[in-house]
């Protein structure tokens, strides 16, 4: 018999890269290999410019370049790999198992489109666990949240932290607005 942590499966959904110029990985992403801008700015927990792009309405990001990386650095350029889960109640099973884990840089936050647990791996690369919201607000945003918040606890205080943001709208809108796009580019 199986035990219900053992049936959650994450899913690889996008990545984030440290990188030397910003701008020349920007061009590079969206001229060459065609994906579209959904969001940019200027980190206030990754204290990084980031800019965040897809090739797909229903995914906020599939990649996110953010800037700073050192010069001198001979680590890897991965900024995060990210894990897409189904609920909160599997984010909630997954904040458990790295926790008993013992990982170092647990850190729970409210993205306010997205609820995510990051930490690090063994090789000190950044891992993210996270659950969509049915909200879009602006990006870069980053609350701590504490996982172990009852469900209908955390979706009211994201609520109504999303409608003080000025971009605020349902995900629908938002994903509809990244197909116009898309459609766009490729027309």
């Amino acid at each position: 018999m199986t035990s219900p942590s053992s049936a959650v499966r994450p899913q690889l959904t996008h990545m984030g890269i440290n990188v030397f110029d910003i701008h020349a990985m920007e061009r590079f992403y969206t001229e060459v290999i065609g994906l579209v801008v959904t969001d940019r700015g200027r980190g206030r927990n990754f204290k990084a410019d980031l800019v965040f792009m897809s090739v797909d309405p229903l995914t906020h990001h599939q990649v996110a370049l953010a800037s700073g990386r050192d010069p001198e650095s001979k680590s890897s350029t991965i900024n995060q790999i990210s894990f897409h889960l189904e609920s909160l109640d599997e984010l909630r099973v997954m904040y458990r198992r790295v926790k008993a884990a013992e990982v170092r840089g647990l850190k729970p936050l409210n993205h306010g489109v997205s609820w995510s647990v990051y930490f690090f791996d063994p090789e000190g690369n950044t891992v993210e666990l996270y659950v969509d919201s049915p909200w879009y607000i602006a990006q870069p945003h980053g609350d701590p949240f504490d996982p172990e918040t009852p469900t209908d606890e955390i979706v009211a205080a994201t609520l109504a932290m999303c409608r003080e943001d000025p971009k605020f709208m349902p995900i629908e809108q938002f994903r509809e607005q990244v197909q116009a796009q898309i459609d766009a580019r490729q027309a």
